[in-house]
C-alpha cells in the first residue's frame, strides 16, 4: 500500500483522496462498539493517510481517539478536518509519553474493546472484517495483534525484518506495538493497561496479558520503514534485540530508553 504523504500546503486545502461522505454517516452518536486508540507526537507526514485507511470501513459504534503529547506540526489540524467532517475522531492533549498516552486514551474510552494503534501504520486489507472475526471467535482474556510489514516493497531487508517479527511473536509470544494491540477493554483492566515507562510499554503489558493468551489477527499492520532506512535494516533488530535482552535482565526501562534513542 502506498502512502501519501500530507504536507501543509494539502491540509490547508484539501486532505488527497479524503472524501467527507465515506465517514459522515457513520457516526451513530452512541457508545462505541470499539475505541481506535492513537498516540501521536508530531505525526503530521502520516496522519492522514492513516486517519483515511481508518475511516474509509468503520463501523457505526467505532471511534478513533487520538491522544496527543504536544505536536507542533500539522498533527492536530488534520485530525480536526476529519472531526468536522463527521468522522468520529477526537483529540485528547496529554502529557508526552506514548505508555501514558496510551492508558490516558483507555481512561477515556466507553468501548467493549480497544485497539491501540500507531499513527505511522496503515491498516491493510480486510482488517475491519478480520476484528470482527476475532471479536466473534475469540475468549475472555485472549487480545489479537496484525501480522508487522514494513511499507518497503523493494529492499530484501526489510522481508527479512518481517520474518523475524513474525517468528518472535510465534514463538515467544511478544508482538510489539507497531502490530497494534485489540483486546477487550476488561481484559486490559484486568491486566493494569499500560504503564507509565520511558520505553517497553507494548512488552510489559503482552506479558502481563499472557503469551498464551495472544493470537494473531488476520490481517496486516504496514509500518512505515522510515526508522529501519535510517537505523539499519541489521542494526536497528540487533538494537531492538538489546533492548528486549536488557528489559529481561531486569533493566529499567529508563535506563533501556538512553540505550535505544
Amino acid at each position: 500500500m502506498d502512502r501519501v504523504f500530507l504536507t501543509q500546503a494539502s491540509v490547508n486545502s484539501q486532505l488527497p483522496g479524503f472524501d467527507r461522505n465515506r465517514c459522515a454517516w457513520r457516526y451513530p452518536g452512541m457508545n462505541s462498539t470499539l475505541d481506535i486508540i492513537m498516540p501521536t507526537l508530531n505525526a503530521g507526514i502520516w496522519l492522514g493517510t492513516t486517519l483515511q485507511a481508518l475511516t474509509g470501513v468503520l463501523v457505526a459504534g467505532d471511534h478513533i481517539r487520538i491522544v496527543d503529547g504536544g505536536s507542533d506540526d500539522d498533527t492536530i489540524r488534520i485530525a480536526d478536518r476529519f472531526r468536522k467532517a463527521g468522522c468520529p475522531v477526537d483529540v485528547t492533549p496529554c502529557d508526552r509519553g506514548r505508555g501514558r498516552q496510551l492508558a490516558a486514551g483507555a481512561r477515556q474510552s466507553t468501548a467493549d474493546w480497544l485497539l491501540f494503534w500507531h499513527a505511522d501504520t496503515l491498516p491493510g486489507d480486510g482488517w475491519r472484517r478480520a476484528i470482527t472475526t476475532f471479536q466473534t471467535e475469540s475468549s475472555t482474556g485472549e487480545a489479537g495483534y496484525f501480522r508487522f510489514r514494513l511499507d518497503d516493497k523493494s529492499h530484501f531487508g526489510a522481508r527479512r525484518v518481517e520474518q523475524l517479527v513474525d517468528r518472535r511473536c510465534r514463538w515467544l509470544g511478544l508482538p510489539y506495538g507497531d502490530q497494534g494491540l485489540l483486546v477487550r477493554r476488561d481484559d486490559y483492566l484486568r491486566a493494569g493497561g499500560y504503564k507509565d515507562v520511558a520505553l517497553m510499554e507494548d512488552v510489559d503489558l503482552v506479558r502481563r496479558l499472557g503469551r498464551h493468551n495472544l493470537h494473531a489477527v488476520h490481517a496486516d499492520a504496514i509500518t512505515s520503514a522510515i526508522r529501519y532506512r535510517r537505523g539499519g535494516y541489521w542494526l536497528r533488530p540487533l538494537r531492538n534485540l538489546g533492548c528486549l535482552t536488557l528489559y529481561y535482565c531486569g533493566i529499567s526501562p529508563d535506563h533501556i530508553a538512553r540505550f535505544y534513542r
